[in-house]
Parts: C-alpha cells; structure tokens; sequence
C-alpha cells in the first residue's frame, strides 16, 4: 500500500478518532504533501530497543495508536510464551503525552489480560529498570525520548532482567508488532475497569524507597561524605525532567547539604523552555547552571537528562577558576578508576571483576582495566548490551561485575538495574568530589592524575544529520559505499584493522586475515590505526544521523586535542564520498 493509501485510511476510518483525523485534513487542505509522506511512507521502527520519532498523527509519529499497536505485539508476545502473569511495569518522563501514553498501554495489556504495573507519576529510566526486577515482571515500558528535542516521545521496552530487550525478543516482539495491519483489531480496556479487575495497579512510594536503598548501597566512602559532604558545594539541573526529586533525595540522604538547584529547569515541563535540545551532551544546556555555579562558588555542575538515565558535569578548576566540562568518556572514566580503586582499597578486587565498555568509548578504560588486573569486556553501542553481560555473568556464575559505561554520558554501578543510571551517577561523582577533597584535590585534579598515570586520551563525536526518506537513503548508500571500498588511510594515519560488525567480521590489513568480531551483527564500521587512533562510523538508532566516533591518545590535553580536531575533519571527508 503506498503512503497515499494508507493518509486515506487514517483520514475516513472508522478506527482513528476526529482529533486524529482534524489534523491530517489540516495538512491535505495546506497541500503539505511532504509532510503527509512523511508521516506514512514507513511504520515508526523499532530502533535500539523501541520507537522514537515526533508526536503526531500518522503511522511514522508517535500517537496513541502506533502505541496502542506497539504495546498489542508486545500483548502478544507474551502471551505467546505464556508470561501474562508475570505482568509489565510502566514508566514515563515529562514530555508532552508520556502519562496519556503510558496510560494507553497500561489499558492495552490489561485488556490483553496482562497486569499493568503503572507509576503515579513520571519517574527516571532506571527506576523502571530497577521496579521490572523488584516486581517480577516480564517486561517493561518507558515512555520517553531521552534527550530528543520537545517535539518527541518515544517507547522503550525492558525485558525481565531490567536490560532494554535484545535478541531474541526484539526481533520477536518486532515480528508480531508488524504483523498487525488492522488497527481496529487493537485492544483496550476502560481504566476504572481495569483497576477494578486488578489488571492495572500504581505503584509509587514502595519502589521508590526500595531504588533509593540500593542507590545508596553503591556509596564507597561514607567518611569523605561525613567529612567533606557540608562543605562541597554542588549546582544541579534536572532540566525540566524527572531527575529533580530522586537526585535531590539522594544526595541530601547521604550528607549533601549544599545543594543549589537550577530554578528555571527544576519542574517537569515538556517544552524544555531554557534549551531547545535538553541534552547534557550540549553546551548550550548549561548556560543558566554556570551563571548559578559563579554565584555559589560551586565545586561542581550536575545535569541529568529528562528521563534521567544520563550525567553531564561541569567541574571547577581552583587553578584557573574555569568550569570545565567533563565528556561522557572523561566522567566515565573518572568514575571507573574511582569506583574501582575505592573498592580495592575497601574490601579487595574480585578475581574474575570486569569492566564494561561499549566499542565507541574510550580506550582509557583498556588503560584502568590492565592497571587493577581486571578483564574488559567490549560491547555494542547501546546500553542493553552492557546488561546482557551482566545477565551473562549471573547465569554463568563467571565474572563480577565492578563497573560499566558508555561514551553517551551513561553508566552504571551495581547491578540492581539494568540500564544507565544518572541518580547513581550524581551520587557518585558527588561522593567522588568529597573523598578527593580529603586528599586536597578537585575532580579535574583527578582527572589529570589519570591521564599522568595512563596517557591523555581524548575522544570526540560528530554527526550529519539526514532527514526524511531522503536522508535514510543517503545514509544507508553512505555505508555501502563505505564497505565497497574501504580506505586505506585517513589524515596519513594507515588502518590495520577494519572491523565490520554488520559482517560479523575483522580484517588484518597488513597480513589479509579475516578473523570473527565475536559481537552480534550491527551496521557498524571500525578502524584501527597505526598510532593508535580509532574511527567509527554508525547510524543513530534513535536520530536520523550518521554519527563518527574517534578516539586518539597523546603526552599532553593540549596535543591530544590538536590531534583530534585534526583527526575530525579528515574523518567527516568519509562522508562525503
């Protein structure tokens, strides 16, 4: 059916509602057929672990029902493995529909005869993670688009290890959810039916006391804290999302008492009004927290994302007076060597302890893992994978699990949840800051250490971004062409390896040999190269982008950061073919 036939059937069915239908006879009347492509030349996809796109009518926007459809396949899945009474937890963030959606599918898998677990209010991705473990369930759903502009939402789906699913049930639940071409097929139920059939219960204080304990469990040097806690002086912005109450909790539970909050970006507001792309990861997101950190003299900045699953941090520097922003890779390796030394010095590294890593974060920590004697695991890009391996772990009774992150601001300690956690994250580097203090030191102190200890490496990311129908294809011929002919070298620097995990495959530039990836298959491309550079090239999972990965290392931040511009504008002549 093409685009046209399927704006037609949304347009005079009797399925979709006249608010649905007002809205696409608002864009046919302004002749906007761009638009009414766009909006019905693809289903919304499945992408890292769910949908994701902008809110509005139309099967490739986010609505109640590419929800309603998305929440039936994963009905049926469930049922088709006999799981309807294990039950489903469900969560969302602030932005603009996230409780009516949540709601939405709450009353689709009752209506399903599975038992809704449903928040009484918004609340961040890692405590879903955390309630789909407590409570048992099969699975989970959040619904938020991270750190996407306003316009967005999106759906997250967790299986019952509290991990965002992967093989085999996201190609599983995929295949059922395509398979529904019928949306007047799609179940609901009423909610006070629901409630009254015990098919739909809220849950809310229990969970949050029980996450907030096993947060807290994760604190390695409760002395520092009762030293230092009262005199550090940290700045904070939730902005606009769900971290506000669980990351103020939690740091003034543990002795945090100086605690200034950015007041402009403190409440729940889906329109993100401060900055259009409320993403720790942007400069931009900062600029009302430095003015409030010159104010207080803070010691350090902390920004969560509006589902809370990811850390931005702003460190001062006492030499220079400066705030300096810390990348993900940068927080995540300071939190590594902290998480791991701190608990060498406590009570002793395990044996068979281990370290996480996704492939396009920093070789640092290659660097942390060999200094402590640790294994190092490497994964895919995405979360879930890092919660794979530690499911692994646990089944296998191989292997302890000390620490795991990504260079896209995430990380986890413990293993209560499966996925990122940026209350964990606010915790600990705030803790960090105390014990360091102890030692007459600051953050970025300690972040010189490292890289005095390791080598300075420094890794960067950018991205093109390539919109609509158009876009897909030139990123997808992008890749191929990419694959049909690989190069050789880039800025003078020679690849030795070319690893393409699409193919499953590494290739020995030098000796020719083809050796197994040994990770799930991914349209990925990576290379090494002689000085010990690295590339990689992949689509977003979740934004119509291409994005580069690269990592170099040098003597100095001054010489690494030469390189890896340098370095940056030779990698982005890939793209242009």
């Amino acid at each position: 059916m093409e685009y046209r036939e399927k704006f037609e059937e949304w347009l005079t069915g009797a399925s979709f509602d006249e608010a649905t239908k007002a809205e696409l006879k608002k864009l046919e009347a302004e002749g906007n057929e761009e638009e009414i492509r766009d909006r019905f030349y693809r289903d919304l996809e499945f992408g890292t672990a769910g949908l994701r796109g902008v809110i509005g009518a139309g099967l490739n926007r986010m609505n109640y029902y590419t929800v309603r459809r998305a929440t039936q396949g994963l009905a049926d899945y469930i049922n088709s493995l006999g799981r309807a009474a294990m039950g489903v937890a469900i969560a969302y963030d602030s932005r603009h529909m996230s409780p009516e959606f949540a709601e939405c599918a709450a009353l689709s898998l009752a209506a399903n005869g599975i038992r809704a677990y449903l928040f009484d209010a918004l609340r961040p991705t890692p405590e879903l993670s955390f309630a789909v473990r407590y409570l048992k369930c099969t699975a989970g759903i959040n619904i938020t688009a991270s750190h996407n502009p306003s316009d967005y939402n999106g759906y997250k789906v967790y299986w019952e290890d509290g991990a965002q699913i992967t093989p085999p049930h996201d190609s599983g639940i995929t295949e059922k959810v395509l398979a529904i071409t019928d949306f007047s097929a799609l179940k609901t139920m009423d909610r006070a039916e629901a409630l009254a059939s015990g098919l739909l219960t809220i849950i809310g204080k229990e969970i949050d006391d029980c996450y907030i304990a096993e947060v807290k469990k994760q604190v390695k040097s409760w002395d520092a804290i009762e030293k230092e806690g009262r005199n550090l002086k940290i700045v904070y912005t939730p902005l606009n999302g769900t971290g506000n109450v669980p990351v103020r909790r939690i740091l003034s539970e543990i002795g945090f008492t100086n605690v200034y909050v950015v007041p402009e970006q403190e409440l729940p507001d889906g329109d993100f009004p401060t900055t259009p792309y409320p993403n720790p990861e942007d400069p931009a997101a900062y600029q009302l927290a430095l003015k409030l950190a010159r104010e207080k003299d803070a010691d350090l900045i902390l920004a969560t994302d509006p589902d809370a699953d990811r850390l931005g941090v702003y460190v001062k520097d006492t030499k220079s007076g400066e705030y300096i922003p810390l990348t993900g890779n940068m927080s995540g390796t300071l939190l590594a060597e902290y998480t791991i030394s701190r608990t060498k010095e406590t009570k002793g590294l395990p044996e068979d302890g281990v370290l996480v890593k996704s492939i396009v974060s920093s070789n640092l920590a290659d660097a942390i893992a060999a200094h402590y004697g640790l294994k190092l695991i490497e994964t895919l890009t995405g979360f879930k994978y890092i919660g794979q391996e530690i499911l692994k772990m646990e089944e296998s009774g191989k292997g302890t699990y000390l620490f795991g992150f990504e260079e896209s601001y995430g990380c986890l300690i413990g293993t209560y949840a499966r996925d990122k956690d940026a209350v964990v994250a606010s915790m600990a580097l705030a803790e960090a800051a105390a014990f360091y203090k102890t030692k007459g030191m600051t953050l970025w102190d300690a972040m010189l250490q490292m890289y005095e200890r390791y080598g300075c490496y420094l890794e960067k990311v950018t991205s093109v971004t390539l919109k609509g129908i158009e876009g897909l294809g030139k990123i997808a011929a992008i890749m191929e062409a990419l694959r049909a002919d690989p190069p050789k070298e880039i800025g003078g620097k020679k690849v030795l390896k070319l690893r393409d995990y699409q193919a499953g495959t590494v290739l020995d530039t030098e000796s020719g040999t083809i050796a197994p990836s040994g990770l799930p298959k991914s349209n990925v491309l990576y290379y090494d190269f002689a000085g010990g550079e690295w590339l990689c090239v992949r689509p977003s999972g979740t934004e119509p982008k291409i994005k580069l990965y690269f990592g170099v290392c040098a003597e100095n931040i001054e010489k690494a950061g030469e390189e890896a511009d340098a370095f940056a504008k030779e990698a982005l002549r890939l793209l242009e073919g």
